[in-house]
């Protein structure tokens, strides 16, 4: 098995784990979006663009999720008036 393989393991895998642990903290969800955009790198750097630009979009997506998250925890924590 050569780097770049053992790069899109490691990419997927770690996307896999980020995934099952969102539900516990946002920055599951943030971690989760970087590990799509290793998985978008790898794509990208085996040939296969295709994968590369789905998994940026999924990167994109995954990261908004985060910010939506952080807004909602910031303002959830306010007290009320």
């Amino acid at each position: 098995m050569d780097a770049l393989t053992l790069f899109g393991l490691f990419a997927v895998s770690f996307m896999l784990l980020c995934y099952m642990m969102e539900e516990r903290a946002p920055y599951w969800t943030l971690l989760f979006a970087l590990g799509c955009l290793m998985g978008s790198a790898y794509g990208f750097l085996q040939g296969a663009w295709p994968f590369g630009l789905v998994e940026l979009a999924w990167f994109v997506v995954a990261l908004r999720k985060w910010v939506a998250l952080r807004r909602s925890a910031t303002h959830g924590s306010e007290p009320l008036a």
